[in-house]
C-alpha cells in the first residue's frame, strides 16, 4: 500500500505542486490549508510523514508542530519542514518545536524527494508500532432515488428496530444541513445538533464535541438533528469536517443510520466510501425506477453490490393494479427489492398528532413489521 503523506500549507499553488510531485514518485497525498485542518487530518488519516510549511494565518507551523507531538497517536510521526524562513534561528525553533527535517524555498524536486524517501526510510519503529484507528460501528446510508419517498421515514423507524432487535447502541443523523425533518416529525425544540458541529474547527471535532450534540430519546436511539431552514452551513465546504463527525458516530455508536435524503453526486462520492450499506429508496413508478437504476450503477464504482451491501426497498403509493410487480421492479433494475413498504397515510398521519414515530405509533402494523423484517435481515449481515 502506497505510503500517504500530509502535506500543510496554505498556498494552493504549492499543495498542487508538491501533491502532484509525490504522487508521481507513487505516494498518496492528503492536504490541508491551514494548521487547525492539519491536526485533525493527522488524527483523522494517520499519515507516515507530514511536509509542514511554517508562514501560515492563525496557527504557524511551530505551533502545528507542537500539536502534533503532543497528541497521543500521532506523536511519532516524521515531520519535515518545508519553509521559505530560511535564518538559523528560524531552523532551530522549528527543531525544537519538533521537526525531524528543514528544507528551505524553492528546492529541486529531486532534493524534495530524497528528503521524504530518508524520513520514511528511518521510522521503521514508527511503522510497527503506528495505532491503527480500528472502525467499531457499523454505518448505514439511506438514499432516495427522489423526494417525498420516505427516505427520513426509513432512516428512523429502521434505527429504532434495530435497536430494539439487536438491543443494541444505534445513532440515527441527519446529514444534510437545512434539511432536516425529524425533529419536526417528534415535536423537539433543539434541532441544530449537526450545525454546531460543522461550524467547529475540525480539530475542535471530538468524541465530546459529538456526544453533547446528539439528543436520547425516549425510544431507544439517539438523534443528531439538522435545521429545517435555511441553514448558513455549506455542506460542500465542510466535506472533511462531516467525514471526521461520520468517524466521530462510528465510534460511539454500534450502528450509525446516516439520513443522505437526495444527495448531489458531488456529495455522495465525497462521503459514500464511509458507509458499509447503503438503503436505497425507491417506489413502484417508471421514473423513479429508472432514477433507481442510474444510481445503482453509480453507487457500484464504490463496491456497493459488489463487496459492500446495497438493498432496494419499494414505497407503494399507488393502487396496486397500476404498481410495478417486485418481479417487474427486479428486471428493470437487476436488483430484486428486499421488500415493500405498503402506504399507511392514516398511520403516518396518527403519527404526527402524537409526535411518535411510525413504528411506534402501532407497533403491529404492516408497515412496522416491515421495518422490523428489515432490521433483522441487514442484522444477519452484520453478524457475517
Amino acid at each position: 500500500m502506497a505510503e500517504k503523506i500530509l502535506i500543510i500549507d496554505d498556498d494552493s499553488e504549492t499543495l498542487r505542486l508538491i501533491g502532484l510531485m509525490l504522487q508521481r514518485q507513487g505516494y498518496q497525498t492528503v492536504t490541508a490549508s491551514n494548521g487547525d485542518e492539519g491536526v485533525a487530518l493527522a488524527k483523522h488519516e494517520l499519515p507516515d510523514l507530514v511536509i509542514l510549511d511554517i508562514m501560515m494565518p492563525d496557527v504557524d507551523g511551530f505551533m502545528v508542530a507542537k500539536h502534533l507531538r503532543a497528541e497521543p497517536g500521532i506523536s511519532e510521526i516524521p515531520i519535515l519542514m518545508f519553509t521559505a524562513k530560511s535564518q538559523v534561528d528560524d531552523k532551530v525553533a522549528g527543531f525544537e518545536a519538533g521537526a525531524d527535517d528543514y528544507l528551505t524555498k524553492p528546492v529541486h524536486p529531486v532534493e524534495l524527494v530524497a528528503h521524504v524517501k530518508a524520513l520514511l526510510s528511518r521510522r521503521v519503529t514508527y511503522q510497527s508500532e503506528k495505532p491503527q484507528q480500528k472502525k467499531q460501528g457499523y454505518t448505514i446510508g439511506v438514499i432516495g432515488a427522489k423526494g417525498g419517498l420516505g427516505t427520513s421515514t426509513t432512516a428512523l423507524n429502521l434505527g429504532i428496530a434495530l435497536s430494539e432487535k439487536g438491543n443494541l447502541d444505534v445513532v440515527c443523523a441527519e446529514i444534510l444541513p437545512g434539511r432536516g425533518i425529524w425533529g419536526l416529525e417528534l415535536g423537539l425544540a433543539v434541532t441544530n445538533g449537526l450545525d454546531n458541529i460543522l461550524q467547529s474547527k475540525p480539530g475542535d471535532i471530538t468524541n465530546e464535541l459529538i456526544e453533547q450534540n446528539l439528543l436520547k430519546t425516549l425510544f431507544g436511539i439517539r438523534l443528531l438533528l439538522s435545521t429545517s431552514l435555511f441553514s448558513s452551513t455549506p455542506i460542500l465546504e465542510n466535506i472533511k469536517k462531516l467525514n471526521l463527525l461520520i468517524d466521530g458516530l462510528n465510534r460511539l455508536s454500534k450502528i450509525t443510520i446516516l439520513d443522505f435524503g437526495v444527495p448531489s453526486e458531488e456529495f455522495l462520492t465525497e462521503v459514500i466510501e464511509k458507509c458499509d450499506q447503503i438503503i436505497l429508496v425507491t417506489e413502484s413508478h417508471p421514473i423513479s425506477i429508472e432514477r433507481t437504476r442510474s444510481i445503482l450503477e453509480k453507487l457500484s464504482d464504490f463496491g456497493f453490490g459488489k463487496h459492500k451491501l446495497i438493498h432496494v426497498i419499494a414505497f407503494n403509493r399507488v393502487r396496486a393494479d397500476i404498481q410495478l410487480t417486485q418481479t417487474q421492479i427486479q428486471e428493470k433494475i437487476g436488483v430484486l427489492p428486499l421488500l415493500a413498504i405498503p402506504s399507511a397515510p392514516e398511520l403516518a398521519y396518527r403519527a404526527a398528532i402524537h409526535f411518535q414515530p411510525i413504528i411506534k405509533a402501532q407497533t403491529d402494523s404492516l408497515m412496522s413489521q416491515q421495518f422490523y423484517r428489515m432490521a433483522e435481515q441487514i442484522l444477519v449481515n452484520i453478524k457475517q
